[in-house]
């Protein structure tokens, strides 16, 4: 064997990547599942863009989600985050919106998946810094036609879903690509999991005015934390951005904060409400479950031409 005077030294070792998020694709792309290093997850169903499910790092699910909810496509979900777009109730006197069905079209319309980005993690940097973001469309041009025939706007929705290892943000822009204003109104209707809803608190609502939907409609202030004890539809307006805290038997497990969502909906169907409805299962499943839903519901936001509307919320877990 010849000797070299001048033989290479050994390659310096490449540093191994740090773990990334993972985003994947079911079999038959109707979903999108994006898992952070940290072992935190959520899925989204492109059917309505709905977050079907959000867990921590240890897998506890965070989001309650019926037994019996359609995953086909052929309703819309009932749990998760479905999506209200552009109305929220029936409004029958309102001439752009009476003809669309309660929470509009946006929870079951098949939105498209338009990417994904994440923050980078350099070797030796910290799992726990580690976010993605899924970003999903949907637009006049990609709307089934019998809902534009009901609802005849050149429109765009982008839908952000920013998952942390301690918090989920879902975030809606409305953009009016028309020649004439429209009116709309967004909700965020999300089912948060709990293990037992007569343990559970509500506070950071206090001294908002709401609208009893389960008492006539009567507008009331609320005056002390707010515990479920019946069947509960309530659209709060409080006058600030103060978060809304879930406590379950005295210990605090949620945080929803808004931006530019000046309502919070709390709804629980219990007993007999939930027994009457046909996706809702188990029968008993009020137990498990609180919706604080943040939105822009009582009145409507008119976006002229060229205009966009931005709204967001962000859960944050207590360890």
């Amino acid at each position: 064997m010849v000797e070299r005077a001048n033989r290479p030294s050994a390659l310096a070792s490449t540093p191994a990547l740090a773990p990334q998020p993972q985003v994947t694709f079911s079999d038959d792309n109707s979903r999108v599942t994006a898992v952070l290093p940290t072992g935190e997850s959520v899925e989204v169903l492109l059917y309505g863009a709905t977050v079907i499910s959000w867990k921590s790092g240890d897998g506890a699910e965070k989001l309650w989600l019926s037994e019996a909810a359609r995953l086909d496509g052929t309703k819309a979900v009932r749990g998760g985050i479905p999506l209200v777009f552009p109305v929220f109730g029936t409004v029958p006197n309102h001439a752009q919106t009476a003809k669309l069905p309660q929470h509009g079209f946006a929870r079951t319309s098949r939105w498209e998946f338009l990417g994904k980005s994440s923050s980078e993690s350099a070797p030796g940097s910290a799992a726990a810094d580690l976010s993605v973001k899924l970003d999903f469309g949907l637009s006049s041009a990609n709307l089934d036609p019998s809902a534009r025939e009901l609802w005849p706007f050149e429109f765009g929705l982008i839908y952000s879903v920013l998952l942390n290892r301690d918090s989920l943000t879902t975030s809606l822009v409305v953009t009016n690509d028309d020649d004439k204003p429209f009116d709309c109104q967004v909700l965020l209707h999300t089912y948060l999991r709990v293990k037992d809803i007569t343990a559970v608190e509500i506070t950071g609502l206090a001294d908002a005015s709401y609208v009893d939907k389960v008492d006539g409609a009567k507008t009331k202030t609320q005056s002390s934390p707010l515990t479920i004890t019946g069947e509960t539809d309530r659209v709060y307006s409080p006058a600030g951005d103060a978060a809304v805290i879930v406590t379950e038997s005295g210990a605090e497990i949620f945080s929803v904060t808004r931006d530019n969502l000046g309502n919070v909906v709390v709804w629980n169907p219990w007993a007999d409400k939930a027994a009457g409805m046909a996706d809702f299962a188990p029968n008993d499943g009020f137990k498990n479950m609180v919706c604080v839903e943040p939105g822009s519901v009582s009145g409507w936001q008119t976006l002229e031409p060229g205009d966009a509307f931005e709204g967001a919320q962000t859960i944050t877990l207590y360890s």
